[in-house]
Formats: C-alpha cells, sequence, structure tokens
C-alpha cells in the first residue's frame, strides 16, 4: 500500500510538472517560479500536503543540484576556468562586499548578534548556481559572451563556500579556533585536491570514461559525479563544486556523448529541486516576516545587478551583456537555504529561518524575471531618458542628431555580444554544449 501511494504522489507531481512546464513554454517564461509554487502547493500548509513521496523527492533534489552543476562545468574547459578565475576574482570580491554586508546589516539593525549576522551575510552573499544555470538554459544563452563572466562569478561563491561553511560551523557549535582551523585546513584541501585533478589530469579522465556504448557512458559518468560529490559534501567541500569540476575535467567526445545523455535527466532532477524547496516552506511563516525580507531582496537584488554588471564591463562586454549578467545573478537558492538550516537547528535566532525562506522564495521568484527583462528594461528606460532630455532642451540630443549611415564597407550586423551573433561561440538549445564544443 505504502508503495502505491508513493507512485501515485511521485506520478501525480511529475505529471503537474510537465504540464506547469508547457504552460511556461507557451508563455515565453521561465518555468522555475511555477515549480517552486507547486512545492508550496503540495507542502506542509499548503494545499495538498503531501507526505509519502517527501524523502524521494529530497533525494532527486540533491541529484538534481548536482546535475546542473555538472551539465555547467561541460560547457567549459579546465582552461577556460583558471583564466576566467584569474581575471574575474576581483569581481569576487565586489561581489561579497557588495552583497554580504546588507545581510550582516539587517541582522545587526534587527538586534540578532553578530553569529547571525555571518548567518544572514551568507544568506545574501551566494547566488543559486543551480536556478541560475536552469535560467540560462531556459534563455538560450549559454554561448553568450557574458556567461563565462556569469559562470565565473558563481565558481568563485561556490569555492569560497569551501572556506565559509567551515567557519560558520564552527560559530555555530561553539568550537575553539585549533577544531574549526582544522575543518577549515580540511575543506580547503579537499577542494584544492579536487581542482588540481581536474586540470592536471583531465584528459586521462576523459580516456577512462569514454565509451562507444551510451549505456556504460551513461553509468560511468553519472557515477563518477555522484561518488566525488558525495566525497566533497563529506569534507565539508559543496557537493556542487565537486560536480562542477567533474564536468570540467571531461573533455572530448566524453563530454560531448554525457551532456546528450545527461540532459533529460538533469530536467527532471532539476525540477524536483524546485519543487522540494517550495515542500519544505511552511506558508504561514511567510507573512510575519514578509516586510523585513522584501526590503532585503530589494537591496540586494540591486547589488546583484551591479556585481553583473561591473564585472561584464571590466570584462569589456557591451551595455547589453552587461545588464543581461547582472540580472542573471539576482536569484538566490540551495546555499541560502542550507546556510539558514544550519543557524536554525543551532538555535540561534527563531526569526531567521523564515525569513531567509521568505527571501529566498522572493529572490528565486524574481531572479528568472530580472535575468529575462533586465535588459531590455534597462534599453527602454534609456531611452525614455534621451527623449526627456530632447524634450527639455528643445533640441534633439548630440547623438541623435548625427546618426552614422551605413556604408557599403560597414557591417549591419548584430554585435558580437548579442545572443543572434555571439561568432565562434554558438548559441545553443537550452542545455547545449555551448562555447566549450566549439
Amino acid at each position: 500500500m505504502h508503495s502505491a501511494v508513493l507512485l501515485i504522489e511521485f506520478g501525480a507531481i511529475i505529471l503537474a510538472l510537465g504540464l506547469l512546464g508547457r504552460l511556461a513554454g507557451r508563455l515565453k517564461f521561465s518555468p522555475i517560479p511555477l515549480y517552486l509554487l507547486a512545492g508550496l502547493a503540495f507542502g506542509t500548509g499548503g494545499l495538498l500536503p503531501l507526505g509519502t513521496s517527501e524523502e524521494f523527492v529530497a533525494i532527486g533534489a540533491e541529484i538534481g543540484v548536482i546535475l546542473l552543476l555538472l551539465m555547467l562545468g561541460l560547457e567549459y574547459t579546465a582552461s577556460d576556468l583558471v583564466s576566467n578565475l584569474k581575471t574575474q576574482y576581483p569581481a569576487g570580491i565586489v561581489d561579497c562586499a557588495l552583497n554580504a554586508l546588507p545581510g550582516a546589516a539587517a541582522a545587526l539593525l534587527m538586534g540578532w548578534g553578530p553569529v547571525a549576522a555571518v548567518v544572514l551575510a551568507g544568506v545574501t552573499w551566494i547566488s543559486s548556481s543551480g536556478v541560475i544555470a536552469k535560467v540560462l538554459g531556459d534563455l538560450g544563452r549559454l554561448g553568450n559572451r557574458e556567461t563565462p563572466v556569469i559562470l565565473s562569478i558563481l565558481v568563485l561563491e561556490d569555492l569560497a563556500m569551501a572556506v565559509y561553511l567551515p567557519i560558520i560551523t564552527a560559530l555555530l557549535a561553539g568550537v575553539g579556533w585549533a577544531a574549526g582551523g582544522l575543518t577549515l585546513a580540511i575543506a580547503l584541501g579537499a577542494a584544492g585536491a579536487v581542482l588540481f585533478v581536474a586540470v592536471r589530469y583531465g584528459r586521462i579522465i576523459s580516456r577512462f570514461v569514454s565509451s562507444d556504448d551510451p549505456e556504460k557512458l551513461l553509468l560511468v559518468v553519472l557515477g563518477l559525479t555522484i561518488l566525488v560529490a558525495g566525497i566533497a559534501q563529506q569534507l565539508q567541500v559543496s557537493a556542487a563544486v565537486g560536480a562542477f569540476l567533474v564536468g570540467i575535467a571531461l573533455s572530448g567526445e566524453a563530454a560531448e556523448g554525457a551532456h546528450s545523455l545527461l540532459a533529460p535527466l538533469r530536467d527532471l532532477f532539476a525540477a524536483m529541486f524546485f519543487v522540494f524547496f517550495g515542500l519544505h516552506t511552511d506558508p504561514a511563516s511567510i507573512p510575519p516576516v514578509l516586510l523585513p525580507a522584501l526590503a532585503l531582496a530589494a537591496v540586494t537584488a540591486c547589488t546583484k545587478v551591479a556585481t553583473g554588471y561591473w564585472a561584464a564591463r571590466r570584462a569589456g562586454i557591451s551595455v547589453k551583456g552587461r545588464w543581461r549578467a547582472g540580472g542573471a545573478l539576482v536569484a538566490r537558492g540551495e546555499f541560502s537555504i542550507v546556510i539558514a538550516g544550519l543557524a536554525v537547528t543551532a538555535g540561534i535566532e527563531p526569526r531567521l529561518g523564515p525569513l531567509a525562506t521568505a527571501y529566498v522564495l522572493i529572490l528565486v521568484v524574481v531572479g528568472p524575471l530580472t535575468a529575462r527583462y533586465a535588459e531590455p528594461v534597462a534599453a527602454l528606460a534609456g531611452r525614455l531618458s534621451r527623449r526627456q532630455d530632447t524634450g527639455a532642451s528643445g533640441t534633439p540630443a548630440p547623438l541623435e542628431t548625427v546618426p552614422a549611415a551605413p556604408t557599403e564597407t560597414e557591417p549591419t550586423a548584430p554585435g558580437p555580444d548579442d545572443p543572434e551573433a555571439v561568432g565562434s561561440v554558438p548559441v545553443e538549445e537550452p542545455g547545449g554544449s555551448g562555447a566549450r564544443r566549439a
């Protein structure tokens, strides 16, 4: 009987997700907000709570995050990763300063104390790699020129978690400096070892994994990824970081074959991740903390857009690509919930959990919208501003009076940062192979 109920509940969830995905496709909209709302409806305090299949969905959600980051890693080579990290580390510093400080300040203003301030700083700092990976795929932007900038910031954040999580765990547990330092050293050593192996021995790993039989290739890649992710998490390193580095290590035919085989699995389990997030949110806990969560979300959405804009500008991306980069970074997700969960378990501040949940729910819904509309809204605002300047002065703006007429020798094709003209980096279908396989 238990098995029958499990199959009924799980089948109903998958069917509902499929119908919501169709609706989102017709509306030209990311399905992520609809998946989250479905989770709220089926979760604790929702319209139709589910209990039997929740544990199964939880495991599927973990696999979903791992597959999302694995597929991101398959888009780029190890040399791409190293060069991007070397050039984009200032963006990581700016990202931390602009987005962690508002959370820390909010906790101190509400009188929650310094430990809660460090926790809330992490909640507001880290973008959701899983949500952003899904959105970039849905929008067909994996091959865009601003995408490596976005991925560099996400990787820097994920790697920073290898330092932050041991620190916050030690603070919450009240352990001494010696125990905390040992945990941090183990985490950093594990992250560095995985990165070294991915960069130095990536081709050997690819030859070991590669197979002409799709079944064997799928089993080996999936097993290796989950194994490395589990070991990384056991060593206090993010499982997402481990999965991403496995994707970085694979190249050539192994990566191309794995990409095509894993894409359907990624879509299935990623949808389960977003549903699971909603399942664990009690709608009744949100209203009391809604106003501070909205204020914090508004501030940190702006700071994330500013971070992406600055990083893309520094990388030489055009104005359109800068706005797209900033809008794509807004969503928060899995890491923010993990950080808040640690604090709730430790009993630091009872209001921190509901606040973090409401905050993440707001931005995980707003994030796909800003990713889609930040650039066109900025362009519209610029046009309106120029019109107002023209009307106030009574004469056309200087840039409008002398348009540069195209000549026969001047191409009028879209610029290199537009999705339809990325040159040697072809735009793929969502989940396509992107820059790495060009």
